[in-house]
């Protein structure tokens, strides 16, 4: 269908996985399954902290905000998923089309910023140690947080705006979600501009919080190297070594997705890295966090004998 100005586009078609949909029962069954155990396991941590004193630190501050994001952002997707799976096309309004752009924007990019917000703190209590609490104190912790929401806030507004403005030539978008990449694919002319525009907004969202986050691992790991005894130094990178899986996971399949021209984008491709970054990661997070935390082992423990 060819569509000369947005005005006249009243929903869109999300194609999801039509490609294969012998395969849509499985997938459904496998997916509703890690949403499930998502919700669970990010519930889980954030009551555990929560209910624990001794847990009550900026790291774990921080930790309980990266859980009720995850819960948020798998939720912003995973019911379209699912709905696509079971009808196979969906079609959704344009109002909901954007809402649930700004909503992956907003919170994706403000997990960005926290896992940045994050090392910074892993920064202080490794390299500062003595001055750590006064450092990274409650109005410091909170500020931060607020920050990151006011980046993913400022992010998805701006570029959803920007990006439902522009004249379209197409209702169909070959994804599970209103995805910006396979989106591109829909406006008229010469799409060049919108693609510098993403690749901006990446360069902001993505590679500023992740040049923060190697600078803090360049100071975290000369740190360590310096100190005096392998006890020691076992000892702080273990408070940082979850992060940085948690980190390297994220990035890395982010970057993959955004920081690149649109002529490399391969709809299959990217349909598997989407699932990567948003439905398997914050599954990963919890998961991670508990399993090399003995703080957080010992916390569940603590609270399966109270149970």
């Amino acid at each position: 269908m060819i569509l000369g100005n947005f005005s006249g586009v009243n929903e869109f078609r999300l194609l999801g996985f039509s490609e294969i949909s012998h395969l849509h029962p499985l997938l459904f069954v496998v997916l509703l399954s890690l949403y499930i155990l998502t919700l669970m396991a990010n519930t889980a941590i954030a009551f555990i902290i929560n209910s624990d004193n001794a847990l009550h630190t900026p790291m774990y501050f921080f930790l309980t905000q990266l859980s009720c994001l995850d819960i948020c952002y798998l939720s912003v997707i995973i019911p379209t998923i699912l709905e696509n799976l079971m009808v196979g096309t969906v079609s959704i309004s344009k109002t909901r089309c954007a809402m649930q752009m700004f909503f992956f924007l907003f919170f994706g990019v403000a997990e960005c910023f926290l896992l940045a917000a994050m090392s910074l703190d892993r920064y202080f209590a490794i390299c500062y140690p003595l001055h750590y609490t006064n450092i990274m104190n409650s109005r410091v912790c909170k500020s931060l947080v607020a920050g990151t929401y006011i980046c993913g806030t400022a992010v998805g507004l701006v570029h959803t705006l920007i990006t439902f403005s522009s004249p379209l030539c197409g209702s169909a978008i070959n994804h599970f979600f209103c995805e910006i990449q396979p989106f591109l694919d829909l406006l008229c002319g010469n799409t060049f501009p919108s693609e510098i525009q993403v690749i901006v907004v990446a360069v902001f969202a993505i590679l500023s919080p992740f040049l923060l986050v190697i600078y803090s691992y360049i100071r975290i790991i000369s740190t360590i190297i310096q100190m005096a005894s392998a006890e020691s130094q076992q000892k702080a990178f273990s408070t940082c070594s979850s992060h940085l899986l948690v980190v390297t996971f994220f990035y890395g399949t982010a970057s993959s997705m955004y920081l690149r021209p649109k002529y490399s984008y391969c709809a299959a491709v990217d349909k598997f890295l989407s699932l990567s970054y948003s439905v398997v990661t914050p599954l990963l997070n919890p998961i991670i966090y508990s399993l090399r935390n003995k703080e957080v082992k010992g916390a569940l423990r603590k609270k399966w004998r109270k149970i």
